[in-house]
């Protein structure tokens, strides 16, 4: 499986980080609309992710991470498919659907790492920051690049997320 280093954080000042992530990249962030159905999974987070932009168009995300704030190892696997509505229902059918998360999201590659702008509806804003691994290398050196990297976005003291988005959303639940 995949891996990498993640750090997720409520953002204060959407703008403001756009334009810093765009310029440590030198590039234009990209933007593309999500709409995540969660599954039941016992072992793990079990996501489709549909793009409404791209109809059909989705990716069956597996991952396994620890719900902690601060940077953590995420073990994942991504099958696409061009078949995202079929796909929600028999999962839906199978395993029950734990949540649902639509956002918007304006995403850079900052060298190795991956950073998501996010506007999730009925949540707000927040940054996700993904630092790749190689295979075999310590999850430390990765660490400490997502930290530097959080540090650069002036995100140092933003507050930190545990969990998924859907968590947060069940949360909010009466």
């Amino acid at each position: 499986m995949a891996r990498n280093i993640e750090i997720k954080a409520q953002v204060a000042d959407m703008a403001r980080l756009l334009q810093a992530a765009q310029a440590l990249a030198g590039a234009s962030a990209q933007r593309v609309e999500q709409d995540d159905t969660f599954f039941n999974c016992e072992r793990g987070r079990l996501k489709l992710c549909a793009f409404p932009e791209r109809p059909g168009h989705g990716e069956l995300i597996f991952y396994q991470r620890a719900d902690a704030t601060g940077p953590k190892a995420s073990f994942y696997e991504i099958a696409t498919t061009r078949c995202a509505d079929e796909l929600r229902r028999t999962l839906s059918l199978a395993y029950g659907q734990a949540g649902r998360v639509r956002k918007i999201r304006r995403f850079v590659k900052i060298g190795r790492s991956r950073v998501h702008l996010d506007q999730v509806e009925g949540l707000g804003d927040f940054m996700e920051l993904e630092v790749e691994l190689v295979e075999g290398e310590s999850e430390l050196g990765g660490q400490q690049e997502a930290q530097a990297l959080m540090l650069a976005l002036g995100l140092q003291d933003a507050p930190l997320i545990a969990g998924a988005y859907t968590d947060l959303l069940q949360a909010r639940k009466p």
